[in-house]
């Protein structure tokens, strides 16, 4: 999987890329403009979508440009991008050219735009984004000098990519929200979803399901068809209300198995069976009204006069959505779906790694039930054990306590705690991000593995080296000493001993897990100095103090700081050594992180 990947990532002119993604990052939000714009954003919402037009007209684009994209707009706080995804392959599969907006990006910006299931190859990328930062740079100075930020910037890019390559569909994933969204720009989708609802970005959404709720459902248009999965109470209340204000016919998204097919689905995880029959349910209509529209008949079933919307009002009854009958092409879409990062598994000798991108509270227990069923598969067939890693981070007004509490049931042996940070030096283009402090993102770390410390003690557990240090501990070789127990199977009692690490890379954590073996002087544990010493810009050295010994690499330097970049290929377990078993999760920016360190590993 991960040389899938790799293949995917590299092919075009990488100087003229890099180059262009450069230039991205200079419209990124810094971090303390950006909380000035959080507090202020009440205020001044209102006005993102008219600005963004504003941004189209300045490179040439038109609404009656945008329309001819046959858009399909899906909102949600879970599964909207594998629903988006799944549309994807569906379309493809039946034979439409498809373009993918999606958003966050794992390893390159180029990923978030997709053509025909691949992501746009690098000179496109470059040639396409001069094309539209120039027409926007030349004009700026007759527009008070104002210059989109990094989403609308890409927002509009999608815009001119999709109308250059004259896609048959564009299918776009909301990035926060909805009603206040960029992509909510388009005036006039083919057909409407919003994928299952949760509470992420409540400082800009608001902290109730009701308030985010009516963000998400803001995407609906007057006449245009809309779909959600089943919802709790009050969120399905909010869509039914603001479908019924705007006017768009909502329905209510059937149970997958209705359809009775035996459908397989390409992406795993518990919550893609709802996803599957929302991206159904999408693509069906879309396909009817292309159709229509092809045979000059009226796009939207109500039409554009006052009394047409007015009867789409009073007809906006929640209903549940008809099956329809699975072609080999419905079939094939599902099966053949990927989307990489979302209950991604990949193998290496020794080590098996579990990566989903799960941020909520939902997602993350979605993810501990799919890692627990998969792990378990693979324990049942290790004759040695396993030995659980968990490598975790969560960002911005994300709760720490609510989503590590899930994760405390699995059966960890050890959890490494870091920032979205790959490398420690070598930083790419496509993995800057100005909008958060080196200072904060290594604070936010701390307080991620002090809140498990404190959660796994009131649990009664034993926790065992809990060092913040700076990635050389060890897992040790062989059984895996759990109290007074010695585990030879994997099998956890209460009272096993759980290390916890905080980190300064992502590259550290997969070192940790890979090497597995460093000197930790008469055992003593390591102070926090360690990570205190990043923060003050210290060396290692002066922050760990004597009672540590790092083991040195010989491709290691600074006083045998691991730097990041090390060559960590085939390190695999010894013959005897349990399976070592690592789950990725918490942020989709930590995942895409541990997915570029194992590609470059590969």
């Amino acid at each position: 999987m991960v040389r899938t990947v790799a293949s995917a990532v590299v092919k075009g002119d990488n100087s003229k890329y890099e180059e262009a993604v450069k230039t991205l990052n200079t419209l990124q939000t810094n971090a303390q403009t950006l909380e000035k714009i959080r507090q202020e954003r009440d205020k001044r919402a209102h006005l993102n979508v008219p600005r963004m037009w504003k941004y189209a007209e300045r490179i040439g684009i038109q609404e009656k440009d945008v329309d001819k994209l046959n858009v399909i707009h899906v909102s949600g706080t879970k599964g909207k991008g594998s629903t988006c995804a799944f549309c994807e392959s569906l379309l493809r599969h039946h034979g439409y050219k498809t373009g993918f907006f999606s958003s966050p990006h794992l390893i390159e910006v180029r990923e978030r735009f997709s053509l025909n299931g691949a992501p746009l190859e690098k000179d496109k990328f470059a040639a396409y984004f001069w094309e539209v930062y120039n027409k926007l740079d030349k004009t700026k100075g007759e527009h008070d000098g104002l210059m989109p930020n990094y989403f609308g910037f890409l927002t509009v890019m999608a815009l001119h990519v999709f109308l250059k390559e004259q896609v048959d569909v564009a299918i776009l994933e909301v990035g926060i929200g909805g009603q206040y969204d960029c992509t909510n720009m388009v005036r006039n989708p083919v057909v409407c979803g919003v994928s299952s609802l949760g509470l992420d970005h409540t400082s800009i959404l608001g902290t109730s399901i009701d308030k985010i709720a009516w963000h998400k459902a803001g995407i609906f248009k007057p006449g245009v068809p809309s779909f959600t999965v089943p919802q709790c109470e009050s969120a399905m209340s909010v869509i039914k209300e603001r479908a019924a204000e705007i006017g768009a016919p909502l329905s209510v998204c059937p149970d997958i198995r209705t359809y009775g097919e035996d459908i397989k689905l390409g992406i795993k995880g518990s919550i893609q069976v709802l996803n599957a029959s929302l991206s159904l349910q999408l693509c069906n209509t879309w396909i009817q009204k292309i159709k229509e529209k092809s045979s000059s008949e009226e796009v939207s079933d109500c039409g554009d006069s006052q009394e047409q919307t007015s009867t789409s009002k009073s007809n906006c009854d929640i209903k549940i959505a008809e099956a329809f009958q699975l072609t080999p092409q419905h079939l094939a879409g599902l099966a053949q779906c990927q989307w990489l990062g979302r209950n991604q598994t990949i193998r290496e000798p020794g080590i098996t790694y579990y990566l989903d991108g799960a941020h909520t509270v939902e997602s993350i227990q979605q993810c501990v039930d799919w890692f627990s069923t998969e792990a378990n598969l693979e324990k049942a067939r290790s004759k040695h054990g396993v030995y659980r890693v968990l490598i975790f981070n969560t960002t911005g007004d994300r709760e720490t306590t609510s989503l590590l509490s899930p994760l405390l049931y699995c059966n960890f042996d050890a959890v490494l705690f870091c920032p979205n940070v790959t490398h420690e030096n070598a930083v790419s283009a496509d993995q800057t991000n100005n909008t958060v402090t080196k200072e904060s993102q290594l604070k936010r770390c701390i307080l991620n593995k002090e809140t498990w410390d404190k959660q796994i003690h009131e649990l009664g557990h034993i926790s065992k080296n809990n060092n913040i240090c700076n990635g050389d501990s060890h897992i040790p070789n062989g059984a895996v000493n759990a109290g007074n127990e010695t585990v030879e199977n994997g099998l956890h009692c209460d009272t096993r001993e759980v290390e916890s690490h905080a980190l300064p890379t992502i590259s550290h954590c997969v070192h940790w897990v890979c090497q597995r073996s460093a000197v930790n002087k008469e055992n003593r544990h390591l102070s926090e100095k360690c990570v205190e010493a990043k923060l003050n810009g210290q060396t290692v050295e002066q922050g760990c103090g004597e009672g540590y010994i790092c083991e040195k690499d010989s491709s290691s330097g600074n006083n045998g700081y691991i730097d990041g970049n090390l060559d960590i290929n085939n390190v695999g377990a010894s013959k005897g050594d349990p399976q070592v078993q690592v789950l990725v999760t918490g942020s989709m920016h930590l995942v895409g992180g541990a997915l570029k360190v194992l590609w470059n590993k590969e």
